[in-house]
């Protein structure tokens, strides 16, 4: 039986590291904070947050620091351009500095794989990986996987396209990781260009579980939407700053996103309650008239932001 002394004093790197109970309690409880937001001003007065963003966000870092701030916590002021990362300081110097300083809670957000597990290492509070490189960014999966269980009722047996940057897209890969190893039932469509593919090592774990998925190309975005059979269809932006540098790279990111885009003209029967979510920011791959259609859900999706990290911070903060 999972209980809140499970969570207390937990770092946050991976979705894989909670068991599905333990997903469904962090998810219960943001349903509860949701409606009953006022009932947790206090719940973190006198704690102090320290933010860490060296890779650029809007809604992680705005939802994040709200979250705290709306448990009656504070947030430090810390603008990553004018420390001394800018200097040329060692992470793990920066991660022991503020160990010692005994912040209450840290989130961090790097661009290279691997760091969060390092800052968790050095910094004894809890730590929550906001997105590390390509790896992972699990508060996205938990406000994703609550989005989805908000309109839908259920998660087991889902049936979702998980559209676009398959390679580099930290928060499929994390979504992918809960959706295919934690629940039950759940059938997954990775839909990407060759070159954009899910990791096979992810593909590699998928199957041993015995998950149930398929690989298509971007042509068959249309066929899949429209045959009936599917929830969701999750896009993802082409990160251009994740491909390589140079020509070569510039090419494949113009290759991709010239044939990535969903126009609202090839939604025509899809599943009733059909939805489109997507982490954001978006650019080209989704088409600006969709935005007032019955189909977007993407909006209400980033909405959950607060409260799903909210219900994190109420349950590991000491």
């Amino acid at each position: 039986m999972v209980s809140r002394d499970d969570f207390v004093g937990r770092d946050v790197i991976s979705i894989e590291d909670f068991s599905k109970q333990e997903i469904d309690y962090v998810l219960d409880n943001a349903a509860e904070i949701k409606a009953r937001m006022g009932n947790y001003s206090q719940r973190l007065a006198g704690r102090i947050m320290v933010p860490i963003f060296v890779e650029d966000s809007t809604r992680t870092v705005m939802s994040t620091q709200m979250a705290m701030l709306r448990l009656g916590g504070s947030v430090v002021d810390f603008d990553v351009g004018k420390s001394s990362f800018s200097k040329g300081e060692t992470l793990e110097h920066t991660f022991k500095v503020i160990d010692s300083y005994n912040p209450d809670v840290v989130v961090m957000r790097h661009d290279n794989d691997g760091v969060a597990q390092l800052a968790a290492d050095l910094i004894k509070a809890p730590f929550i990986n906001c997105g590390d490189g390509k790896n992972f960014h699990p508060t996205q999966t938990f406000l994703d996987l609550f989005t989805i269980r908000e309109h839908r009722g259920s998660i087991d047996g889902l049936k979702i396209a998980i559209a676009g940057d398959l390679m580099y897209g930290r928060p499929v890969h994390s979504l992918a990781e809960a959706l295919g190893l934690k629940y039950e039932g759940c059938n997954i469509k990775f839909i990407s260009p060759e070159q954009l593919k899910m990791p096979k090592d992810l593909l590699k774990r998928l199957k041993t579980k015995g998950a149930f998925f398929s690989e298509h190309d971007l042509e068959d975005l249309e066929l899949i939407i429209n045959s009936g059979d599917v929830d969701f269809l999750y896009m993802t932006r082409v990160q251009r700053e994740r491909f390589p540098k140079g020509p070569e790279g510039d090419q494949m990111y113009e290759d991709v996103t010239s044939r990535y885009n969903l126009k609202r003209n090839i939604i025509k029967t899809p599943k009733p309650g059909f939805k489109i979510l997507h982490p954001m920011p978006i650019f080209n791959e989704v088409a600006r008239d969709i935005d007032d259609t019955e189909y977007a859900h993407y909006i209400p999706q980033a909405g959950n932001g607060p409260p799903t990290r909210m219900s994190l911070l109420d349950l590991i903060v000491v």
